[in-house]
């Protein structure tokens, strides 16, 4: 087996995982880790873990992450070092990272490595999309080489020090109140309970917001004007640990479901909490549901972005989805 490139001193320690016997259908895989996903579950089980993926990937090598940047950083690294499929084991947070690592900007670094994901964390609102129920399954489906190729958006923003930002998101971007909740979730309450985190937090973000004034603009169509509560670029379904922000949303078909709520107040999320859960939000009165494969949304600078779950920045921003850029292990 060819050796990994990554340097220990560069990246937090590469180990090698070594199977029972060889799998020869198996891609050669690096697998990045966050232990502290899952409220620490992640690291304390890795063991079994690491088991349950070599009886799928046969060898492989990886490493876990110390601090934010890091699965980015060694995503990258293991596409230069010719590994053929990267398997973020983490939450959203870590997937996102992963993801970024494959792309500079819109340009996809290693177009035919495959991504794998174990989605095990708090919140896990992309492998909710993909089906992931349970540990055994999820690692069983990295076996093999079946792969599909999915979208990804890609947005273009303002970040907090007013410089312009790039990024990658696999999941869902919002701005509006969904950008103020990922700025009030309490990453303590997060580790213990993602849903309970998100929910504190909307009712925190929902008691102080007010809808914001932005200027939309689909597909190079003519400017929209109006007041939004939150407005999602979906190529999940999920956020906010399980809410169903897009019903409808496919990873493959070339588009961003957008859904955009206007006049949502606190007491709707009380009353109407469930129909988030259920996907039937969307057949609300002050719902908007639509497709876009580009958008533009200015607005007052006060208006926060989120991307996976990340507070990143703020209005203006520009959304576009890659279509099919990413091959996902199925």
């Amino acid at each position: 087996m060819r050796q990994s490139r990554l340097r220990p001193e560069a990246f937090p320690a590469v180990e090698t995982s070594r199977g029972d016997k060889p799998s020869n259908d198996a891609f050669r895989s690096f697998v990045i880790v966050n232990p502290s996903s899952a409220a620490g579950d992640t690291g304390r089980r890795w063991d079994r873990i690491a088991k349950l993926l070599r009886s799928s990937l046969g060898d492989f090598q990886h490493a876990t992450t110390r601090k934010k940047g890091d699965a980015s950083a060694l995503s990258r690294a293991a596409l230069r070092d010719g590994f053929e499929m990267v398997v973020s084991v983490g939450g959203d947070g870590t997937l996102n990272e992963v993801a970024c690592g494959f792309f500079d900007g819109a340009a996809a670094v290693a177009p035919e490595v495959v991504l794998g994901v174990l989605a095990l964390g708090t919140g896990s609102d992309f492998g909710r999309t993909i089906g992931q129920t349970d540990l055994e399954s999820a690692c069983a489906r990295l076996g093999g080489r079946a792969t599909r190729a999915i979208d990804v958006g890609l947005a273009r923003f303002t970040g907090h020090d007013g410089s312009a930002k790039s990024r990658i998101f696999i999941n869902v971007a919002s701005f509006g109140c969904g950008g103020l909740v990922s700025h009030l979730v309490s990453p303590r309450l997060k580790a213990l309970s993602g849903r309970l985190a998100f929910t504190l937090a909307t009712l925190r973000a929902l008691a102080v917001y007010r809808d914001q004034v932005v200027t939309l603009e689909f597909d190079a169509g003519p400017p929209r004007s109006l007041a939004i509560t939150n407005c999602a670029f979906a190529n999940g379904r999920y956020f906010g640990a399980g809410m169903q922000v897009a019903p409808a949303a496919q990873l493959d078909d070339g588009e961003l479901d957008v859904t955009i709520w206007s006049g949502f107040r606190l007491r709707d999320f009380i009353l109407k909490r469930h129909t988030l859960y259920d996907g039937s939000h969307v057949r609300e009165p002050g719902a908007e549901v639509l497709r876009t494969r580009h958008a533009i949304a200015t607005g007052a600078s006060t208006v926060l972005l989120e991307v996976d779950g990340e507070g990143v920045g703020r209005l203006p921003a520009e959304f576009s989805v890659l279509a099919g850029a990413v091959r996902l292990k199925v």
